[in-house]
């Protein structure tokens, strides 16, 4: 919105600043940032009144969880809130993939708030049933691909860009929307499995973000791009607003979030933030290197998925517990040395993503 004060300016003051997306991103970093410390919390103090006994601990999960009874839940609400507000303020609002990536973070945020109310309410940890958080993923998630399709330029629509091989093109077709259902979809819900010890999840999520940031001004920049080999993507780069205001509303999160965390993010958060890494990547052309970047999110899902079928095919278990986190923790690892490593692991897979962009 402060985008339009450019109108103010006679090409050489202050208000010739806001014309730039750095400055801008610089700008919705520090709103959110400080909407989180501000708000997080009166939020957390609301949400504690309202819900009581908190979130409900699994009474198979690990035996070191049952000292966090009775922390509320909730609180992507905080990170949402302050993206979303940062985003608003600081954004292009006639930017398309800008109202594309909100609309994913939002409808997923609705699904999450759903689930999680319906567990405080209820004091169980089923929620909203599973067959149809997947559907309603899934519809957003179609909305979100088609609506990408119409703006990618003519050279790019429907295809699937090879990184690393830079004139490769993978054209989907009709196949395009699918994908990007997978992308969305499997984005929202390998950050929500991932989202299971203090710190755990938000930190990886806002490595992520800082990559596609990078990634979407680049791609968004006719220079850069030409010069790197990347495929140009207009108007792209203002993905990188709402990127900063990411990283700024998860560090306000954080500061509450970290171990002994006094408010968890819940399906709120976690659906929504993996919801806009997909819908980032498929903005940007850039899905393949989010598998790279959010390579963290990747194994916990697959941990998941191979315990679960290795079980149903032979009644044993390939890991302790999962998601592989909780492996960990049943090995006798400290959950801050889990979370932690987990961080580095992240921050190194994003190194690998970024090296991805330099490779000819």
């Amino acid at each position: 919105m402060l985008y339009w004060l450019t109108e103010l300016s006679d090409g050489g003051d202050f208000f010739n600043l806001f014309r730039y997306i750095t400055f801008r991103a610089g700008g919705a970093f520090l709103t959110a940032l400080t909407f989180g410390f501000i708000f997080g919390l009166p939020l957390i103090n609301v949400l504690r009144r309202t819900q009581g006994k908190g979130q409900p601990i699994r009474t198979d999960g690990p035996e070191g969880h049952f000292i966090k009874a009775g922390t509320p839940t909730m609180g992507g609400l905080l990170i949402v809130g302050a993206l979303t507000t940062s985003t608003l303020l600081w954004a292009r609002l006639d930017n398309p993939y800008v109202w594309m990536v909100l609309f994913v973070t939002l409808a997923f945020a609705a699904i999450g708030f759903a689930d999680d109310y319906a567990k405080v309410s209820k004091q169980t940890t089923n929620g909203v049933s599973g067959r149809v958080r997947i559907l309603l993923g899934l519809l957003i998630a179609a909305i979100a691909g088609f609506w990408a399709a119409q703006y990618h330029p003519v050279g790019l629509t429907n295809q699937l860009a090879v990184p690393v091989f830079k004139d490769v093109l993978i054209n989907l077709g009709l196949l395009f929307v699918p994908f990007s259902i997978l992308v969305i979809v499997g984005a929202a819900n390998a950050v929500n499995l991932t989202d299971g010890l203090d710190g755990l999840a938000i930190m990886p999520v806002m490595i992520a973000a800082g990559t596609f940031g990078i990634i979407a001004y680049f791609v968004g920049r006719v220079d850069f791009s030409e010069s790197l080999g990347l495929h140009y993507v207009p108007d792209s780069g203002e993905i990188l607003v709402f990127c900063a205001g990411l990283i700024g509303g998860g560090l306000g999160f954080l500061w509450y979030n970290a171990p002994p965390a006094a408010v968890f993010m819940g399906d709120t958060g976690s659906l929504a933030l993996g919801g806009a890494l997909g819908a980032i990547a498929v903005a940007t052309k850039h899905e393949i290197v989010l598998a790279i970047v959010g390579g963290l999110f990747v194994v916990e899902a697959l941990s998941v998925i191979v315990q679960v079928l290795y079980f149903k095919r032979t009644g044993k278990r390939v890991f302790l517990m999962a998601p592989i986190h909780h492996h960990y923790e049943k090995k006798g690892w400290a959950e801050p040395q889990i979370v932690i490593r987990f961080w580095i692991i992240s921050l190194i897979l994003a190194m690998i993503g970024l090296a991805t962009l330099k490779v000819r």
